[in-house]
C-alpha cells in the first residue's frame, strides 16, 4: 500500500492550535481534565444549525471544514471519521430522561444525535457530500483504522481528496465513570509537567484533527508512509516497530524524530523508554499528551503535531524530550493506550 500526502490539516485541542500552523506557547492545566480551546463557531455555521448541534458535533465539524479550507478543497469525495466514545453528551441526555420519564415520552433527537456516525453523517449534510461515509469506532484504535481505510480507498480510487479526522469529547458523567477505575491522577498536577510526575494515572482529554489526504504531493510534500496497530502481538514491541520499519525500507536508525505517547503513568512510561533504550537510540524524542490528556484517538493530535513539525522543521521546546541534534526528514508516532493497544504511524517529508 503506497503513502499518502497531507494537503491540509486542522485541530481542536486543550491546546491553542486553532487556525494555528504550529504549536503556540503552550497552555497548562491544573487537576486531571484538559478540555478544548473552541473557536467561535458563528464563523463557519449557521446560528440555526449551530442550536441543534451537541458540542462534539461543532468541534468535529468546525475542524474538518477549517481543514477542507487548508488544503484549498471545496468538496472531499470521502468522509472517514475515527471517534472511540462517539457522542457522550447526547448519550447521557438520552439515558437521563429514559430514567426521570420512566422510558415514556421521549425525545428522539438525543438517541439519534447520541450515535457513533453522527459527526460523519453531519458533515456530510453540511457539505451536501454524497461519497463514501464510514465511521470507525474500535477503541484506542478508531483512528488508526480510519487512516487505514483512506489509504486503501486513495490506492483503489487514485484521483480522491478524501476527509479524514478523529474527533472524542469528555463529559461530566464520563470523567466520573472513568475516575471509578482509577486511571488519572487524584493530585494536583501543571500539566505541563506530567510526563515527569513519576506517579501513577494519566490526565483527561479531548480533540479533534482532521486531514485532507491525496496521492498528489503539494508543496509541503508530507507523507504518510505507513500505519500499524498492536493488540497482544505474539512478538514483542521492539520487534513489531523493527518490521514495521523494515517494510518501509528504514531501519531503526533511519528515524529522525519519534513522537511518544507517553501518558504521565510512571508505570507505562517506563516501559516505553524501556523498549526506545536501545531500539531507537539515535533518534531525537518528544512527548505529546502532556499537551492533549489521554483519550481513544489522541493519534490524531499527535499525527496534527507530527505534520506541523515536519512542515517548519521545528520542534517546540515543549514537546523535546532527547534533541539528537538531526535535521528531521521521518517522524515515527508510537502511541499506547493503558498498555493494551500500541500503534505506530510513519511519516515522510520527500522533498528534504
Amino acid at each position: 500500500m503506497m503513502g499518502v500526502y497531507i494537503q491540509g490539516t486542522a485541530a481542536i485541542s486543550p491546546q491553542p492550535t486553532w487556525a494555528a500552523e504550529s504549536l503556540v506557547e503552550p497552555v497548562f492545566y491544573q487537576g486531571n481534565r484538559l478540555r478544548c480551546i473552541e473557536p467561535d463557531y458563528a464563523t463557519w455555521m449557521d446560528l440555526k444549525q449551530l442550536r441543534r448541534m451537541s458540542r462534539i458535533m461543532k468541534i468535529g465539524a468546525a475542524t474538518a471544514m477549517l481543514a477542507l479550507k487548508n488544503a484549498t478543497v471545496t468538496q472531499p469525495d470521502a468522509i472517514i471519521t475515527g471517534t472511540g466514545w462517539g457522542c457522550l453528551d447526547d448519550t447521557g441526555i438520552f439515558l437521563d430522561r429514559i430514567v426521570n420519564n420512566q422510558e415514556e415520552a421521549l425525545n428522539p433527537t438525543p438517541f439519534i444525535q447520541s450515535t457513533h456516525n453522527t459527526i460523519g453523517s453531519h458533515l456530510a449534510f453540511l457539505l451536501q457530500c454524497q461519497g463514501y461515509n464510514q465511521t470507525y469506532s474500535h477503541g484506542a484504535f478508531s483512528f488508526e483504522s480510519a487512516l487505514l481505510d483512506s489509504m486503501l480507498q486513495l490506492a483503489e480510487f487514485p484521483q480522491q481528496n478524501i476527509l479524514v479526522g478523529g474527533a472524542d469529547e469528555i463529559t461530566d458523567v464520563s470523567h466520573a465513570i472513568q475516575s471509578r477505575f482509577g486511571v488519572f491522577k487524584k493530585e494536583n498536577n501543571n500539566s505541563l509537567n506530567v510526563i515527569r510526575s513519576g506517579t501513577k494515572g494519566t490526565l483527561h482529554g479531548e480533540g479533534s484533527a482532521w486531514f485532507v489526504l491525496s496521492n498528489e504531493p503539494n508543496k509541503e510534500n508530507i507523507k504518510i508512509e505507513g500505519v500499524k496497530t498492536i493488540y497482544h502481538s505474539k512478538n514483542s514491541i521492539e520487534e513489531n516497530i523493527t518490521a514495521f520499519l523494515s517494510v518501509h525500507g528504514l531501519d531503526n536508525e533511519n528515524v529522525d524524530f519519534v513522537l511518544l505517547g507517553k501518558s504521565g503513568d510512571s508505570r507505562l512510561d517506563g516501559q516505553m523508554e524501556n523498549r526506545l533504550a536501545t531500539l531507537l537510540k539515535t533518534s531525537s524524542t518528544g512527548v505529546f499528551k502532556h499537551l492533549c490528556g489521554e483519550y481513544p484517538v489522541a493519534s490524531s493530535f499527535a499525527l496534527w503535531l507530527a505534520y506541523t513539525i515536519l512542515s517548519s522543521g521545528k520542534v517546540a521546546p515543549t514537546v523535546f524530550e532527547n534533541d539528537r541534534k538531526r535535521k528531521i526528514k521521518t517522524v515515527l508516532i508510537y502511541n499506547q493506550y493503558f498498555e493494551d493497544h500500541h500503534s505506530l504511524i510513519l511519516l515522510k517529508r520527500d522533498d528534504v
